[in-house]
């Protein structure tokens, strides 16, 4: 059994995350900071704490993750406001790692995109740079951190059927969807995985069963 804290808890692919925890006898701390997300929070089976990562620095993020064993970043801006974008998926992202670091959490999982990184080819006057550049920002951070990280890779999101197989796939293989069910899968069996410490894994919806695919 393992404490998890999920920054973002009340994201859509958050809230199907938690229930699978809670299934298995993990602890989730959700962090949100809209107190009016708190009973969502709960329903999933999470532990709802209010702090906005975006406005706490380092140890105010370690405050927060303390005492865990993972932490599963699963914010995001919601794009619109680049400022507010760099300010959450690049910042406090980074912020978390460094609070992950100081806390004592050795594991952390990234939830990013397929095709995140300096070469994801977005032209700058797209309203979708900012956030890619602050993804590919984020991941290089923590890719050159001393945590037990993954960086997670998911497709374009849909609201399909969590069919608990996928494919592993890269950009350059062609574009795919996923399901955001199966998106929380694949975080829950990333957590439960050594084999997916230090390795970047994108994926799309598939035929291939999620643990047998991790693999």
């Amino acid at each position: 059994m393992s404490r998890i804290a999920i920054i973002g808890g009340h994201g859509k692919v958050a809230l199907e995350l938690t229930p699978l925890l809670a299934e298995e006898d993990h602890t989730v701390t959700s962090v949100i900071r809209n107190p009016d997300h708190v009973r969502d929070v709960e329903s999933a089976g999470g532990t709802p704490v209010l702090a906005d990562v975006a406005e706490l620095d380092v140890d105010g993020i370690a405050e927060v993750v303390a005492d865990h064993d993972v932490v599963v970043w699963s914010a995001g801006a919601g794009g619109g406001n680049p400022d507010r974008t760099y300010a959450v998926d690049r910042d406090a992202a980074i912020r978390s790692m460094d609070a992950a670091a100081r806390a004592g959490v050795q594991r952390y999982v990234m939830v990013s995109y397929c095709g995140a990184g300096p070469d994801h080819g977005v032209e700058p006057d797209s309203p979708f740079f900012p956030y890619a550049e602050a993804k590919a920002a984020a991941d290089e951070h923590l890719r050159g951190t001393d945590l037990d990280w993954t960086v997670l890779g998911p497709s374009k999101l849909t609201d399909g059927p969590s069919t608990g197989a996928i494919e592993v796939a890269s950009r350059a293989e062609g574009s795919g969807e996923v399901s955001r069910g199966n998106v929380a899968r694949v975080i829950a069996e990333s957590i439960e995985s050594n084999g997916t410490v230090r390795r970047t894994i994108e994926f799309h919806d598939g035929s291939t069963p999620i643990t047998e695919a991790l693999r």
